[in-house]
């Protein structure tokens, strides 16, 4: 009977190693993720240049520049979104698999990169989101026509929410800081 419980919790300890495909497909897609909003910037600096022509008329170089702020947006966004699937895949790899040495011995590391516990991971990861729905309601607000006073009051309220939800985030890193 012993050595039935052992082979179990062998079987049942080594199952976290389930995890090692997810591990290794959220890191491969950040790296494409990664690869697709740098192809972008590059296609953006190209049409960048047409920006300063003296050929372009005011409503064309408006409408470039609209077009580049909302491309610049998606970049960032593009580049955050990499970030939470990297976060994603070391953060499994630490709780299922094991430290990453590099990681908690190296002084250019990042402590956003060492995580301890779900909670650990769960607020890296929250934070990054926060981010990336920061990003879009900026773009989406950015390209918005207001046509009354109501949608202006309706965008203001979502500024604050933002404020809010900053500060918040803040103030719980800070009491944890404190415990």
């Amino acid at each position: 009977m012993k050595s039935l419980e052992s082979l179990f919790e062998g079987l049942l300890w080594n199952s976290r190693l389930v995890v090692i495909p997810a591990v290794i497909a959220s890191l491969l897609t950040s790296i494409a993720v990664f690869y697709i909003a740098t192809v972008d910037v590059y296609y953006l600096v190209g049409h960048l240049f047409h920006y300063a022509s003296p050929e372009m008329d005011a409503v064309a170089r408006g409408e470039l520049r609209a077009t580049s702020i909302t491309h610049v947006v998606e970049v960032v966004d593009g580049y955050l979104l990499a970030t939470v699937l990297l976060i994603f895949a070391l953060g499994l790899y630490e709780l299922f698999i094991s430290k990453i040495d590099e990681a908690e011995k190296s002084d250019v590391s990042s402590k956003v990169l060492v995580v301890h516990s779900l909670d650990d991971l769960k607020a890296r990861l929250g934070k990054v989101i926060l981010m990336i729905l920061i990003v879009k309601f900026f773009e989406y607000a950015s390209t918005m026509k207001f046509v009354n006073a109501l949608e202006l009051l309706y965008l203001a309220l979502g500024i604050v929410l933002v404020g809010l939800a900053l500060y918040l985030s803040h103030a719980g890193e800070h009491k944890k800081k404190e415990d």
